[in-house]
């Protein structure tokens, strides 16, 4: 049976309440007087639920998708305006003993190099992301608990957080690790970590099973119940993702919604972001094997639904989806991009030999940082390397309070200006320090209260004199 604050993952992620659904969206896609209610409801920017998102989803009224689309752009700009924020992943270590049919770390994969950072490979790792102007990144291993001991991986938190380098600083550290006990993510939340991220690939437990034949990640309620001992842990911020194209797009798409329902009603707070990454080739991977893998137009229309459905959480892609895709979901409803990614093991201190092949994914956007900065602010967008929300408290519910209530505009747009001050300062090309310098001349104009306004434009003077690290 369905029960959204149940803490068995079968009861929270209803199979039977998803066939459901998806007949309801089925039978409806052309109901126009039902999808206008649906999109007047979502104009409350307030959200709309699973059932009604599949049938946003199945709509298939070339008007009615239009005005959802516009509706999407509406509701990214109330609640996070015209600023993106930058982050990079840094992969600790490839070993696993999972047995992932989509994943080139798979235990059974002999001839992929295996690689395991030291703390001093790290502290390279990190001085070079430094320098290059990330201020957030995202670690990532894999499963292996004698390789990748919690230990290593608290260990590894310290030693970044540690390192200051000329004007550089890592401030803030999101944790893409597996599963773990309520013990281990009271250490994570010890350490100081920013959002704990982990991708439940497919809600159909079937196909989950399925896809992790052997290793620990088979066990599907274990896994799909980890957010709520991440919460259970002091985590408040949380991130889900789905890997579409791993299963058929909408089933996954209604359970990602569900388990957002989920977090927001068993544990007061839901999702801090929300991914969707597509699968890519890899290694021994081929997408072409996976029947389910989905269209640019599909993959647009799932990011500007969930922009509707659950209008309070970021949303993430990163560099697997090309300079083309990401610019059109920009505009939809993501948040948060990656730039300048590796996805190999380190590789940033030194590119990763062809022959030394440790890389999770294949890279669509390579481009480094600062042209993908250079890019954004062509687009008019604000990149963001603010991480204040996170040191100044500001998270689980005390953040989406924030949100909600359309706030946290005051905090953001300041921050992410004075941190895209130290950018320019610091690390940009002479073009892009230009583009930038203009935008932020535009946009401080747009604050609207003038002690704000007026404390912004002073600290942006003083970060022009060699000050950093101004938040409000």
């Amino acid at each position: 049976m369905y029960d959204i604050k149940s803490k068995k993952a079968e009861e929270f992620i209803c199979h039977e309440e998803i066939l459901d659904t998806l007949e309801y969206a089925k039978a409806n896609k052309s109901n126009r007087p039902l999808i206008d209610a649906i999109i007047e409801k979502a104009k409350l920017m307030k959200g709309i639920s699973h059932r009604e998102a599949a049938v946003l989803l199945e709509c298939d009224l070339e008007d009615e998708i239009q005005k959802i689309y516009q509706l999407a752009k509406e509701v990214k700009l109330r609640f996070y305006g015209n600023r993106i924020v930058m982050f990079a992943p840094l992969y600790l270590s490839n070993y696993c003993v999972n047995g992932c049919v989509y994943c080139p770390y798979h235990y059974k994969n002999k001839h992929i190099t295996r690689k395991k950072l030291t703390q001093d490979e790290i502290r390279d790792e990190v001085i070079a992301l430094q320098d290059m102007g990330h201020k957030r990144l995202a670690l990532e291993t894999g499963e292996d608990p004698v390789n990748n001991p919690i230990e290593y991986v608290l260990d590894s938190i310290k030693t970044i957080y540690s390192i200051k380098h000329k004007n550089g600083a890592i401030r803030r550290v999101n944790v893409n690790i597996a599963a773990t006990t309520v013990e281990n993510y009271r250490k994570l939340k010890e350490a100081g970590i920013g959002t704990y991220i982990l991708f439940q690939e497919t809600y159909h437990k079937e196909h989950y099973e399925s896809l992790h034949p052997t290793g620990p990640k088979h066990n599907y309620a274990y896994h799909t119940e980890a957010m709520d001992r991440a919460m259970e842990g002091g985590i408040d911020d949380v991130g889900l993702g789905v890997l579409y194209g791993l299963n058929m797009y909408r089933y996954d798409f209604v359970g990602q919604l569900m388990h957002a329902e989920h977090l927001e009603a068993a544990m007061g707070v839901g999702p801090h972001t929300i991914s969707v990454p597509r699968i890519r080739p890899a290694d021994d991977i081929d997408p072409k094997e996976f029947k389910d893998a989905i269209s640019d137009e599909i993959f647009e229309k799932i990011v500007a639904i969930l922009r509707i459905a659950v209008p309070y959480t970021g949303m993430i892609v990163s560099t697997r989806e090309s300079q083309k895709t990401r610019e059109r979901v920009l505009e939809l409803g993501v948040t948060q991009i990656s730039g300048g990614s590796r996805t190999s093991v380190g590789g940033y201190a030194e590119p990763e030999p062809e022959e030394d092949n440790s890389a999770q994914f294949d890279v669509n956007d390579k481009r480094p940082l600062n042209q993908v900065v250079n890019w954004l602010l062509t687009l008019g967008y604000i990149p963001s390397f603010c991480t204040a929300c996170y040191r100044k408290g500001r998270t689980g519910d005390r953040f989406m309070s924030l949100v909600k209530s359309g706030q946290i505009v005051n905090c953001c747009q300041p921050n992410a200006l004075m941190t895209l001050k130290e950018y320019l300062e610091d690390y940009a090309d002479p073009d892009t320090k230009a583009k930038g310098e203009a935008v932020i001349a535009k946009e401080v104009e747009h604050i609207t209260n003038e002690k704000v306004k007026s404390a912004t434009k002073d600290y942006l003077i003083q970060e022009h004199q060699g000050k950093r690290d101004f938040r409000f």
